[in-house]
């Protein structure tokens, strides 16, 4: 979620809370394996635990905690039912099965979970818990090094030591084929992020005018010129209305749907909050029972994580989703802390549970930091919601291709996983009337007002957020994506083809983005109700969240399952917005008016230019590209579904 200030962040039981309104991959045998008995699991020493960074032996009575994920009893089938059901071409296409009925068909067998735990606890490990997923466990290292045959080593990590294995892990071939993958064996920080300027009940922002009520609506006639020609104050926010308009919605309003957002903690007044925003920007109230919690039985690394500051991104996501789907049911399910972990967790429980159709994330990591072993634990949870008809939908980063913020361009992760349905960034103009005028790929540079107010310091300005995208490093290029997606994106890291990303996109820029309502705490003291505008593709991600509601509900309440076939199948229609960087034919800026202490004019305005399709290296054009996918929802999307 973006603002203007950039911060980057990165459960045991279920309780369900009415709110009321108003792997590491298990490979085949190594050579090196410790003994003939034994399978080796691929990449299991980090990239960076080398030689330079050993700093020796780990202390053998050190605490090691583990999770053993499992293969389930048929990985392969799974993947090939998943594809199957979720092809509007396919014979399967849309036979979905019921929570109970993947768990028989394609989840861990007692057996398998017996052996594991056996073999677990002979090393002298403690079996800690045990879902339908893994086995968690805790001991010392030396158990842990008895366990997977490897010794644990210390090495030095960003000014930091961390524990990892010194060679490849192993597992006895009696359990080879019951073990997916294992998390722990490093102890480096594996956390999830989110952007967000607006924590509550931390520091108040709010927007200064002047405002556009629509785009264009305000023109900043005594600012200097920007590409030749006064330009647009920013909008102070769109709204539901507006969005639903841009979208396509039509009548639909996402009645009998059922969406789940996925975020960290929990904000203690979004019940009040999503009730009084609904009332002040004209939303339908909301209904009894209609917003729900599931929370863990504890919270975990609440410092670490910075807890409050995940509330805005909470709020963001529910308040959008309520704004563009008025009638769907919306299933908050919190993350114990901002860990892998943690929010795999949460999604195994709308898996498990079958919580919902459509799954709103809007929180990732840039891919350099995911592991093999929660790329393949993730993706079986994925694939299993695939084949119950459950689709998850990623925003795909706030930060165009990574170079600027980590020095190597590359996407983000989980939008990278080609079982999930990767989410861009636009800037939108909507008109006067609610008509949709144009989207460009997001990415703005931003440039402030000189001292004399004649012209823009260093014009067009640095860079100031910009939708993710690009081509991973890891996943191979999926089908749906094959006769798509050009040739020179997919192989940019492979020549056989790799994954890119996003797939669709929505509104993003905060310069054009969307009004939401949170508490906060003001300089004064007092803790109340307040808006602002924010933007990011943690809006883009609940906004295409809401709009495939509405199509699930167009095609009579059925679920729509993993999207992105479907989503392709649509690409070069009428139905989506084919976005590029001038739908004009000529570059595009606005004006904004910011507090210069984020809250009111005690310390004065800072007047900038915000241009307007300037992402990083990635470039919105005709056709698929790496900054708004296949394109934006246009009139026509949603009504496309009945026909599937």
């Amino acid at each position: 979620m973006r603002q203007e200030r950039t911060v980057r962040r990165a459960g045991a039981g279920m309780a369900v809370l009415p709110l009321l309104a108003g792997a590491l991959v298990l490979g085949t045998p190594l050579a090196h394996a410790a003994d003939a008995g034994r399978h080796g699991i691929a990449g299991t020493k980090p990239a960076w635990a080398t030689a330079k960074a050993d700093r020796g032996a780990a202390s053998r009575g050190s605490e090691v905690s583990l999770r053993v994920y499992l293969a389930g009893r048929d990985a392969a089938g799974l993947a090939a039912y998943a594809k199957a059901v979720s092809d509007p071409d396919s014979p399967a296409y849309g036979r979905y099965l019921t929570a109970a009925q993947a768990q028989a068909r394609f989840g861990a067998t007692r057996a398998q979970v017996a052996a594991v735990r056996a073999w677990l606890t002979s090393a002298g490990l403690e079996v800690t818990g045990v879902t339908r997923h893994y086995v968690s466990v805790k001991g010392d290292v030396a158990a842990a090094e008895q366990a997977f045959g490897t010794r644990l080593h210390d090495y030095a990590k960003d000014g930091r030591t961390y524990r990892a294995p010194a060679g490849t892990a192993t597992v006895p071939a009696a359990v080879s084929g019951a073990v997916l993958a294992v998390t722990g064996l490093d102890d480096a920080p594996h956390r999830l992020d989110h952007d967000d300027q607006l924590p509550a009940p931390g520091p108040a922002f709010v927007n200064s005018g002047p405002f556009s009520s629509y785009y264009g609506s305000n023109i900043a006639t005594t600012l200097p010129d920007a590409y030749g020609t006064k330009v647009p104050y920013a909008v102070k926010g769109y709204t539901g209305r507006q969005l639903r308009a841009a979208y396509g919605a039509g009548e639909h309003t996402g009645k009998g749907v059922r969406i789940a957002i996925t975020d960290a903690y929990t904000s203690p007044t979004i019940a009040q909050d999503a009730a009084t925003y609904a009332k002040r920007n004209g939303d339908a109230a909301w209904k009894r029972g209609q917003l729900t919690q599931v929370l863990p039985g504890e919270w975990t690394d609440t410092e670490e994580c910075d807890a409050s500051g995940w509330y805005g991104e909470q709020t963001l996501d529910v308040e959008a989703a309520h704004a563009l789907a008025p009638d769907a049911d919306i299933t908050y399910v919190a993350a114990s802390s901002c860990s892998t972990d943690a929010f795999y967790d949460s999604l195994g429980k709308v898996v498990d549970h079958h919580l919902a159709d459509i799954v709103s994330n809007s929180w990732g990591d840039i891919e350099a930091n995911q592991t093999p072993e929660s790329a393949a634990a993730y993706d079986q949870v994925f694939q299993l919601g695939a084949v119950q008809g459950i689709g998850f939908y990623f925003s795909s980063g706030d930060y165009g291709d990574n170079e600027l913020v980590t020095g190597t361009k590359q996407v983000n992760f989980p939008a990278e996983s080609a079982w999930v349905t990767a989410v861009g960034g636009t800037s939108l103009a909507v008109g006067k009337g609610d008509t949709y005028q144009f989207e460009t790929g997001w990415g703005t540079l931003r440039a402030g007002l000189s001292a004399d107010g004649r012209s823009w310091s260093g014009f067009p300005g640095t860079f100031n957020g910009a939708a993710g995208g690009g081509t991973s490093t890891t996943v191979a290029e999926p089908d749906y994506q094959k006769d798509v997606v050009p040739a020179a994106l997919a192989t940019t890291n492979s020549a056989t083809g790799n994954r890119v990303v996003p797939d669709v996109s929505a509104v993003a820029d905060s310069n054009t983005g969307f009004l939401i309502g949170l508490t906060q705490t003001f300089p004064d003291g007092s803790v109340r109700y307040g808006e602002s505008r924010i933007g990011g593709t943690s809006l883009a991600a609940p906004v295409i969240a809401a709009v495939q509601a509405l199509a699930q509900e167009a095609r009579g309440g059925k679920a729509i399952g993993f999207a992105n076939p479907a989503i392709y199948a649509k690409y070069g229609t009428k139905v989506l917005h084919d976005v590029t960087d001038t739908p004009n034919g000529a570059e595009l800026a606005l004006a904004r008016v910011d507090f210069a202490n984020g809250v009111d004019a005690a310390d004065g305005l800072v007047t900038s230019v915000r241009s307007l399709g300037k992402n990083t290296s990635l470039k919105a054009v005709k056709g698929y590209d790496d900054v708004t996918g296949v394109g934006t929802p246009a009139n026509g999307y949603v009504e496309s579904y009945r026909r599937h």
